[in-house]
């Protein structure tokens, strides 16, 4: 009778280590996907802004540098690759910091169309700014989705009993997106 009562609590224990370590990949996994989200909407920006780019330079001829600034912002954060498993408070930091870079470059840019009317006017500038404006607010959901999958895994590795095996397979935890330092200070508004 010990011997049934021992095999069925091995049993059970084997099947609750197994849910517990299949709810952690399905999180590990939500984790995954909310993060290729946000790099497809980082990408979306980022294939904008050439159009962008060009349509303003047949207005803005002298504002080369403000162009090539947005020019330069853009292959630097195109040119950060990083994974769901590359996850590292080190790493997210770096890759905001040039996707901040990106956003400060288009600022100035879009600043610069109110000293040239008729780009201001023109249609295909407005329906690219409408984009990029977009696109910021699906990144801003993106990232929010991400933080969310992220603090859904990260609760599930740090409860006991499923710390004890998160642990024993190397779940480790994600890092969250957090607010940019420039993004503290209210924008000027004027008229």
């Amino acid at each position: 009778m010990k011997r049934l009562i021992l095999l069925a609590v091995i049993a059970l224990s084997g099947l609750t280590s197994c849910s517990t370590y299949n709810r952690m990949v399905n999180n590990e996994e939500a984790v995954n996907a909310a993060w290729a989200n946000v790099e497809t909407q980082y990408q979306r920006r980022a294939d904008l802004i050439p159009n962008l780019v060009n349509t303003v330079k047949g207005y803005a001829q002298h504002e080369q540098s403000t162009l090539e600034q947005v020019v330069e912002a853009r292959a630097k954060a195109t040119s950060i690759n990083l994974s769901a498993d590359e996850l590292t408070p080190e790493n997210l930091a770096e890759f905001q910091r040039a996707q901040s870079e990106v956003r400060s470059a288009l600022g100035r840019l879009i600043a610069i169309s109110e000293s040239y009317p008729d780009l201001k006017a023109n249609q295909n500038f407005l329906e690219l700014q409408a984009q990029l404006e977009g696109t910021e607010n699906r990144i801003a959901v993106a990232r929010s989705n991400f933080n969310t999958a992220t603090r859904e895994y990260n609760m599930s590795i740090r409860r006991f009993p499923a710390n004890l095996i998160a642990k024993m397979f190397s779940f480790r935890p994600k890092p969250y997106f957090e607010a940019d330092e420039q993004s503290a200070a209210a924008p000027a508004v004027t008229f």
